[in-house]
């Protein structure tokens, strides 16, 4: 691979470490087992494959971030940002919602 910028990197990193401790799952919900498998996995994922064409590997590397943007935001951390903030009518709101009174204005 030559040049890997900071989101390949950082996807790299996240894949080897679900790997290390034990949670990287194949497809088809195997865990993973081999180191091997766990590095194509992190760099298919990182959009740093050589078998794969430059617009596949930009794709999944977004794809991959999108997924990791929306697995840090859940509803529950945003309602506990609203809860700190002191926003009203929080209890009742969606995600969205919660994301929308969150935003700066």
């Amino acid at each position: 691979m030559a040049k890997e910028s900071k989101a390949q990197r950082e996807t790299v990193e996240r894949v080897m470490r679900e790997w290390k401790e034990g949670d990287l799952e194949t497809s088809r919900g195997a865990p993973v087992r081999s180191q091997r498998q766990a590095v194509a996995i992190a760099l298919h994922e990182a959009g740093a494959s050589r078998d794969e064409t430059p617009e596949k590997n930009r794709a999944n590397l977004r794809r991959s971030k999108a997924r990791e943007r929306k697995a840090e935001e859940t509803r529950a951390s945003l309602y506990a940002e609203a809860t700190r903030r002191g926003i009203q009518g929080r209890s009742r709101m969606t995600k969205e919602e919660l994301v929308r009174a969150l935003r700066p204005h």
